[in-house]
């Protein structure tokens, strides 16, 4: 039998992690982590000590736990044990097989600060600002999107649902506080639609797909050349997408187009683009009883294999990095969202970094 596992035995378990190409071990040798200390100081309230008990944790290494629950889809309570089961995780952060753990209230409160202080778009900016130092401007025009972010369905009576959207808290929810606190009043339903395709000769043509979702909604603008997210903003998923151009695309980019899908389309976003020196790109509407014209078509095609990029960006966040909202209320799922933007944007710094390091 073996005794108990020594120094060298956790450093040869690292070695092994980072000859297995470790992605966390990468991260933190590229990302300036830093850079994020002084926002975050300005919004974190920390004793100073006198008062006794245990120290603050260090608000980077509680950054990058929130770092970890954004890349890998973790609760607080997930975060809480990956962080003490795995190695990988612990050196990420920088902690020793003895030292303290923060636990699920730690990093649930954490969060909360930042909520409060809407911390986390100046954390973004300031990470933004950093790839503009390192060389990755924002050029070449910028593709908006916007993807559904599913939340828990709430099981409402008409009657409560009526209440919620005239923006009022339904009485039977007045007297009972446990349970207004899991009720959340600001995601809403939407209805996805998905076309079908052009059926085979032969073969029946399928129906449109309805599809009911309920949460929030993510609105992104990337940048073209870098594929960074530049510009986002949250919403309910009832929201129209239209309506938040304007509030994503970044004036920052050296170029002057904008690609979008049909739902970006109207006399209002058209003159307000050609107003501010953009370019649009957007896709056209097929006119109504009518079929859309050859040209029209070959133009859309042309534009959907640009705008095709934006939809890698949401792939990777639901898929790998399992994107969706535990938390109650728009405050907390903006910072989910935003949390989820601004890691990917790390893990996008990191590839390009690597793109360009000699071999």
């Amino acid at each position: 039998m073996r005794g108990q596992a020594g120094f060298w035995d956790i450093d040869e378990r690292y070695a092994r992690l980072s000859e297995a190409g470790d992605p966390l071990e990468k991260l933190n040798a590229v990302v300036p982590w830093e850079v994020f200390r002084k926002p975050l100081a300005k919004v974190l309230k920390r004793s100073d000590g006198a008062r006794g008990g245990r120290p603050a944790y260090d608000p980077v290494m509680m950054f990058k736990i929130m770092v970890l629950q954004a890349l890998y889809g973790l609760s607080d309570d997930q975060a809480e044990f990956q962080i003490q089961d795995r190695l990988s995780f612990m050196r990420f952060l920088g902690l020793g097989l003895g030292d303290r753990v923060p636990d699920a209230k730690t990093i649930w409160l954490f969060r909360e600060h930042l909520t409060q202080a809407c911390a986390v778009e100046n954390l973004f900016a300031r990470f933004d600002k950093h790839l503009a130092k390192a060389g990755y401007l924002a050029m070449g025009g910028q593709i908006v999107d916007a993807t559904i972010v599913a939340a828990p369905k709430q099981r409402n009576t008409d009657a409560e649902k009526a209440d919620i959207k005239a923006g009022k808290v339904p009485d039977a929810w007045k007297e009972k506080p446990a349970k207004l606190r899991q009720k959340d009043r600001d995601a809403r339903w939407t209805v996805k639609f998905s076309k079908a395709k052009v059926a085979e000769e032969g073969k029946a043509q399928q129906r449109d797909i309805a599809i009911p979702a309920f949460g929030y909604k993510n609105h992104a603008a990337i940048d073209r050349r870098h594929g960074f997210i530049r510009g986002w903003n949250v919403t309910s998923a009832s929201a129209y997408d239209g309506a938040q151009l304007r509030n994503v695309l970044n004036r920052a980019n050296t170029g002057s187009t904008v690609w979008a899908d049909t739902a970006y389309r109207s006399k209002k976003n058209e003159e307000w683009l050609d107003r501010n020196g953009y370019v649009s790109e957007i896709h056209h509407k097929k006119p109504k009883g009518r079929p859309m014209s050859e040209a029209t078509s070959r133009a859309n095609g042309r534009r959907s294999k640009t705008r095709a990029f934006v939809e890698h960006v949401f792939a990777r966040q639901k898929a790998q990095m399992k994107l969706f909202i535990r938390t109650i209320g728009i405050a907390r799922a903006r910072t989910k969202i935003g949390m989820t933007n601004l890691a990917y944007n790390l893990m996008r710094y990191v590839w390009h970094q690597g793109r360009t390091a000699p071999a």
